[in-house]
């Protein structure tokens, strides 16, 4: 099953750094230490009204767009359906339709994990704290990175001792 392929089920420390840094790098709110400086309604962008505010709101949530796109691909089997499925061009004879068909439900895979992690990542913020610089500096240095590191560690030798 293509389900227990994921690598999420084999690098499941892994997933959860990579989560946990994408949320920080898209200043999520429990990382959104920029807005948090001056305390006001929205940070450094109150000097920014009309356009140029939607733009700054567009690009945050794009690049929360991609690190969920890259979440999916690199850990959720990207376009791969877990669930097995009725091939319905096959079914019909519509064979030259298939490829096109075929093509049409992995982008929508794909997207609709994407927007699993856009979920996750929204009611993070809706529910988890701000965090102060040194709390931050403290679980990117003396956390994330130490187990980032030993789950190198692991995987390399659990990939030479498989040789």
């Amino acid at each position: 099953m293509v389900f227990w392929g994921w690598n999420l089920w084999r690098q499941p420390i892994g997933f959860l750094v990579f989560l946990i840094s994408s949320l920080a790098e898209c200043e999520r709110l429990p990382f959104d230490l920029p807005e948090a400086e001056e305390e006001l309604v929205a940070g450094y962008q109150t000097e920014y009204s009309g356009i140029k505010y939607a733009l700054f709101y567009l690009a945050s949530y794009l690049n929360l767009l991609v690190s969920s796109l890259f979440v999916t691909v690199l850990y959720l089997g990207g376009w791969n359906f877990s669930i097995p499925y009725i091939p319905i061009p096959e079914l019909f004879r519509i064979n030259q339709m298939a490829g096109i068909f075929g093509m049409t439900i992995d982008i929508f895979i794909t997207l609709a994990k994407a927007y699993l992690f856009l979920f996750i990542s929204i009611t993070t913020r809706w529910t988890l704290p701000r965090m102060r610089i040194d709390q931050l500096l403290n679980l990117g240095w003396k956390f994330l990175l130490p187990i980032s590191l030993g789950n190198l560690l692991l995987t390399t030798s659990s990939q030479l001792v498989s040789l």
